[in-house]
């Protein structure tokens, strides 16, 4: 039990991390003497305090109070493999608490130049550096912050501070006090209000126990920063890229998805006018999505907009990025947010590692090409107009073409025999009329169908598209909406034709009975739904003459843009 002279009793369980933790009262603290005071008496005793840095809020505890370091872990959620930065008052405490084996003569250099600062040096460690704080490393993370009520707090209780970020494992990085407030109150014993951060993401983590110096977390210093004190500089594989599951985290924030709001985050990585346009699509057929993005886009997107700053300011984008992550759910219906995706230099690097860490690695590539998404319904003619459209000099991708090489693919055929039954001739192939009769035989079952096969014949129809020549490509797709691909269309045109005419050519063409046809028809959007959704409309009810007139007109607008 602790009692700081308040008249509330204040408990703590020393319990095992991801067993319950007993319901406390947390003191909400300003910055005066008395409560910095307060605050170091907690440390001291073993408790934590959440603590403002100019990087982000910090759960402190004494670092070399293993007890009390695990409580850390315990009040957050967080997995113990995952290492904590160890913060200190002054250069010299380093050496006086004895935290590291040896100073390098780079880490000399590097203090010199940016602590106190938002640089987190790793060094090898002492002996009373707990394995709670190291995740059983050899090697311990130091760090001089610049925020002078952190500052005043290690002053004040004596202390190396070990400090992740305040929050719920796996949440956006707080950088107020309410965000900690909003994520552990009742699980520590003290918030310190010390303002909103000023930097907004966390240190920059460099290892120096390695042949060349090693970037771990890039951060607010950049690797050119870096470089210009000490030399060469590699950046880890993990920075940009996901850790494998059998790969040991060297530092925080390498190993599992962080930052993430409860709405799902995707990374859209291409042009800004793609990007843009990829939004506006999306949200014209979904309501649940919401763009994350510069202040620049916002004018010319629809959805609702979280704006982290102007493009052309990168620390204005670190210092608002985890706002911005929590802000997302503070948005009511969304249920998915598409950041425009940084550069991956300078501070843009820092900015990139949180983001694919929020969105756990699921990135989509925007076409470099222009797309003409070429739909419509089935017997409409569609296939006519493609062939003409080629004919006259745009490169065709045909999603039938591309979809009979993912169906052949053994994991795609495998989904679809575990869901329809066996639908494989004798020769292993598919057998294709007696999965469409399986499959169109109900909207639900098409849907199904498409939730398989689309990803398979996106990927390959992409990929297809940059190795044409040209900058215009026509995606000739029957399917364009059902599978999303619309949201990367430039321009969309939409072939209809009167319904008796349809299931003429369907069933002349198929071979298949005006039942069966009118099944498939059912299984389409309607015809309202291409003319609302369609930046271009041609119907074919008419003569071959008449189509070719109408599909040159059309192709003379493609063409001029």
């Amino acid at each position: 039990m602790f009692d700081y002279g308040s008249g509330v009793d204040v408990r703590h369980s020393l319990l095992t991390p991801h067993s319950s933790l007993i319901k406390m009262n947390t003191y909400h603290l300003t910055n005066t003497q008395q409560d910095i005071e307060k605050a170091a008496a907690i440390l001291r005793d073993g408790g934590l305090v959440a603590m403002p840095t100019e990087t982000v809020y910090g759960l402190a505890a004494d670092a070399l109070n293993g007890e009390a370091v695990r409580r850390i872990f315990e009040a957050k959620g967080r997995p113990m493999d995952n290492p904590l930065i160890v913060h200190v008052a002054d250069f010299s405490d380093i050496e006086r608490l004895q935290l590291v084996a040896e100073i390098p003569k780079k880490a000399i250099k590097l203090a010199e130049a940016f602590w106190p600062g938002p640089l987190t040096i790793i060094m090898k460690k002492g002996s009373v550096i707990p394995d709670e704080v190291s995740a059983g490393l050899d090697t311990v993370a130091i760090r001089i912050p610049s925020h002078p009520d952190a500052h005043r707090l290690m002053e004040v209780s004596g202390l190396a501070l070990a400090a992740p970020s305040a929050n719920t494992s796996g949440k956006p990085s707080p950088t107020t006090a309410q965000h900690v407030i909003d994520d552990i109150d009742g699980k520590i014993e003290a918030v310190l209000d010390g303002g909103a951060c000023s930097v907004g993401v966390e240190s920059t983590v460099i290892t120096l126990v390695a042949d060349t110096p090693r970037i771990l977390r890039p951060g607010i210093i950049t690797r050119e920063e870096i470089e210009a004190v000490i030399g060469p500089v590699d950046v880890d594989k993990a920075v940009l890229n996901q850790l494998e599951s059998n790969e040991k985290a060297s530092s925080p924030g390498m190993k599992y998805k962080h930052y993430a709001p409860k709405a799902r985050v995707v990374l859209l990585r291409g042009e800004d006018e793609k990007y843009i346009s990829f939004i506006n699509r999306k949200y014209a057929r979904d309501n649940s999505i919401a763009a994350m993005c510069y202040d620049e886009d916002k004018p010319q997107i629809n959805a609702p907009c979280i704006t982290i700053g102007s493009m052309d300011d990168e620390k204005a984008q670190a210092q608002a990025l985890f706002d911005a992550l929590r802000a997302v759910d503070e948005i009511g219906g969304v249920k998915t947010v598409y950041a425009h995706c940084p550069a991956v230099t300078g501070v843009g690097m820092a900015l990139y590692n949180r983001l694919i860490r929020a969105a756990a690695f699921e990135i989509i590539d925007l076409p470099t090409k222009r797309i003409i998404g070429l739909t419509g319904q089935t017997g409409a003619g569609k296939s006519e107009v493609a062939r003409l459209l080629k004919e006259s000099g745009l490169p065709v991708v045909s999603a039938d073409e591309a979809a009979r090489k993912a169906v052949e693919g053994s994991e795609v055929k495998a989904m679809l025999c575990a869901t329809f039954g066996d639908v494989l001739k004798e020769d292993g192939s598919l057998d294709r009329r007696l999965l469409a009769q399986l499959a169109f035989s109900s909207p639900g079952r098409t849907s199904v169908l498409n939730a398989i096969t689309h990803p398979a014949i996106a990927r390959i129809m992409f990929d297809e598209a940059e190795q044409l020549d040209g900058d215009t490509v026509v995606f000739d797709a029957s399917q364009l909406f059902e599978s999303g691909e619309d949201a990367f269309c430039d321009r969309i045109i939409g072939i209809l034709a009167d319904p008796e005419l349809r299931l003429d050519r369907i069933t002349r063409r198929d071979g298949i009975t005006c039942e069966e046809a009118q099944r498939r028809m059912s299984a389409q959007y309607h015809e309202e739904f291409f003319i609302t959704f369609c930046d271009d409309i041609l119907y074919n009810n008419g003569s071959a003459e008449e189509l070719y007139t109408s599909v040159k007109e059309l192709y003379e607008r493609l063409v001029s843009g």
